[in-house]
C-alpha cells in the first residue's frame, strides 16, 4: 500500500530549497545509497550543494528565480508492505519521469523509520522551456491513480477505502487520519471523547516540543498526565478523570500521529534544529543586516571560491553599534556630577577602542576558523573523489539504472 503526498507550502527561498534538498539526501536518512536524480546533472556526485547549485544555474538561465523554488512529493508504504529499498526507488523513478519529465528531480529512499518511503523533490523550472511547473487537483488526482497502477504491476497492496492495510473493515466512528481537517473536526465536536480529547491534546503539544521535558510539561497544561519510563514500552497518557491512553492507541487511531518513544525523540531532535537554525538565520541578520536569500548567496559563493583556491578572512570592520564596544553610559569609573577631565576621557576612549580590537579580533578569529574547517572540508572531499574517481568511470553508465552506492 503506498500513500502519495504532495507537501504543501512549497519553499518560496533559495535557503528553503536548499534546507529541503539537504534533508532528502541525508546519509542518516538514506542509509543504503538508494537515489537517484533526473534531468541535466553534470556533478559525478549527487551530494545537496551539487543538485542546490545545478538547480539554481537552471533558474537564472530562464529568469525564473523567484517564487516556488522546488515541488516535493512523498511516496510511504505501509510497514507490512513486502517492498524492497530498489523497488521504492524504481518507483519514484518512474512516477518523477511520467509527471515531471522536463524537469530536474532528485529521489531519494529514506529507510530511518520502520516503513520505506521515497522523497521526489522537483525543480519548479523546466530545462526545456523555463515554464514553472503547476499542479491543480486534477493532477494530484492523477498521481495517486497512477501510484496505486505502478503498485498492482508490482503485485503490492493498493489502499481501499473503509478498510485498513490487512482487508478488514475500519469500524463506525474510528478515526484513521490526522490532518488539518481531522483535527477541525475533533475540536468543534463537542461530543468527543477522551481518546479524541487526548488526541488533540498531542496535535497541539508535539509541534511545539524540543525535549521530553517540553513534552510533558505541555501535555500537562492541557490537562494529560504522561507516564514515560525507561523500563516500559509503552508511554501512557492520562487526565484528570483518570481515563487512561496509551501511544500504541493512539497510532491505531490517528493514522500518522506517532507518539511511541523513538518517533517522538526524533521530532524532538528535529524540532531542536530548526530552532537552532532560526536562531541562528535571526542572530545572523541582525549582526549583518542580511537577508535569508543574501546570506546563501555569499554562502555559496564562498564555497565556489573555496574550490577555486580561493581563501577568505574574516574582518572585524563594519560592526554594528551594538557590537562596536562599551559605551560611556553606565560605567562605574564615571562619577555622576563631576566634570570629566581630559585625562579620563582619554581612558574612556582608549576602553572603547580596546573593546572595539578585541571584539574585531574575536569576529576575524572566528571566521577563520570556518574558512579552515572548510577548507578542510572541501580536500576531505576532494581527496574522496580521486580515490573513487576509477570506479566512478565504471558507475556513469549505470547511473539510472542502479541506485548509487
Amino acid at each position: 500500500m503506498a500513500i502519495n503526498k504532495a507537501v504543501g507550502k512549497p519553499p518560496k527561498s533559495h535557503g528553503g530549497m536548499r534546507n529541503t534538498i539537504e534533508y532528502v539526501l541525508k546519509d542518516e536518512k538514506v542509509r543504503e545509497g538508494y537515489l537517484d536524480i533526473t534531468g541535466p546533472f553534470s556533478e559525478q556526485e549527487i551530494t545537496s550543494d551539487a543538485v542546490y547549485r545545478t538547480w539554481l544555474e537552471e533558474k537564472k538561465i530562464w529568469d525564473k528565480d523567484f517564487g516556488r523554488m522546488c515541488a516535493h512529493n512523498v511516496i510511504s508504504f505501509h510497514k507490512d508492505e513486502a517492498v524492497t529499498p530498489a523497488e521504492v526507488l524504481e518507483i519514484g523513478r518512474i512516477f518523477a519521469e511520467r509527471f515531471f519529465s522536463d524537469h530536474q528531480s532528485v529521489i531519494a529512499v529514506h529507510q530511518d523509520r520502520n516503513h520505506l518511503h521515497c522523497h521526489i523533490v522537483t525543480n519548479t523550472v523546466s530545462y526545456m522551456d523555463g515554464r514553472k511547473l503547476h499542479q491543480s487537483s486534477k493532477d494530484l488526482e492523477q498521481q495517486k491513480v497512477f501510484t496505486n497502477n505502478l503498485c498492482r504491476e508490482r503485485g503490492l497492496h493498493v489502499a481501499e477505502k473503509g478498510r485498513h492495510f490487512d482487508g478488514s473493515l475500519i469500524e463506525a466512528g474510528e478515526i484513521i487520519s490526522w490532518n488539518k481537517n481531522t483535527y477541525k473536526l475533533l475540536s468543534n465536536n463537542s461530543k468527543k471523547s477522551f481518546l479524541a480529547d487526548c488526541g488533540i491534546a498531542l496535535m497541539e503539544v508535539i509541534p511545539k516540543s524540543a525535549s521530553k521535558e517540553d513534552f510533558i510539561s505541555g501535555m500537562a497544561e492541557k490537562g494529560w498526565s504522561v507516564k514515560w519510563e525507561d523500563k516500559r514500552k509503552h508511554i501512557v497518557f492520562e487526565n484528570a478523570n483518570g481515563d487512561k491512553v496509551r501511544d500504541s492507541k493512539i497510532e491505531k487511531t490517528f493514522a500518522g500521529l506517532k507518539v511511541n518513544k523513538e518517533d517522538l525523540t526524533i521530532e524532538f531532535e528535529r524540532q531542536n534544529e530548526l530552532r537552532l537554525r532560526d536562531t541562528e538565520a535571526t542572530e545572523h541578520r541582525d549582526n549583518t543586516g542580511e537577508s535569508e536569500s543574501e546570506y546563501f548567496e555569499r554562502y555559496y559563493a564562498e564555497v565556489e571560491s573555496a574550490i577555486a583556491g580561493i581563501t577568505g578572512g574574516g574582518s572585524g570592520g563594519n560592526n554594528t553599534e551594538a557590537e562596536r564596544g562599551d559605551s560611556a553610559e553606565g560605567r562605574t569609573d564615571i562619577i555622576p556630577g563631576e566634570p570629566a577631565t581630559d585625562d579620563l576621557i582619554r581612558e574612556v576612549k582608549a576602553d572603547i577602542n580596546a573593546s572595539r580590537s578585541q571584539r574585531g579580533a574575536i569576529v576575524y578569529s572566528e571566521a577563520e576558523s570556518r574558512a579552515r574547517e572548510r577548507e578542510r572540508r572541501l580536500e576531505e572531499q576532494r581527496r574522496a573523489k580521486e580515490q573513487e574517481r576509477a570506479a566512478e568511470i565504471s558507475r556513469r553508465t549505470r547511473r539510472h539504472s542502479e541506485p548509487s552506492r
